[in-house]
């Protein structure tokens, strides 16, 4: 299976001056654990997580203050539509982070979707149980 099989098409996409509650409470209504950052003065995108937040909060940080650039993380490794589970899982592993931002050259205008952990467990699971 690929990434393309497995992904979200639907990207919650939110700009750096939103406030962590802003971030949570779409995160929370789109019933997604992460959220594109895009900044346009800077060209470029990130992605902050519910972790992002929970890390923030328990640092004793006000989410109404904080604001989501301020949490993104900018070094992101982006996954292509073609690339399997298995490579999007590995690259998962490897970094230590459950989402993935898929990018599609033929379609330069931004994400194409996010492929979680779950996605792609969802995907596996099935597959998992039939060879069982």
């Amino acid at each position: 299976m690929l990434v393309r099989d497995a992904m979200s098409s639907i990207v919650l996409t939110i700009g750096p001056d939103h406030t962590l509650r802003q971030a949570a409470r779409l995160m929370s209504a789109r019933k997604v654990g992460s959220a594109v950052v895009h900044d346009p003065d800077t060209a470029g995108i990130g992605i902050i997580t519910e972790r992002d937040i929970l890390r923030s909060v328990g640092a004793g940080q006000d989410p109404d203050r904080e604001r989501a650039g301020a949490h993104t993380t900018t070094d992101v490794v982006f996954a292509a539509p073609t690339w399997t589970l298995a490579d999007a899982a590995a690259a998962m592993t490897s970094g230590g982070f459950r989402h993935l931002i898929v990018l599609d050259d033929k379609a330069p205008a931004g994400p194409v979707g996010i492929v979680s952990v779950r996605d792609i467990i969802s995907c596996w699971t099935p597959v998992l149980s039939a060879v069982g």
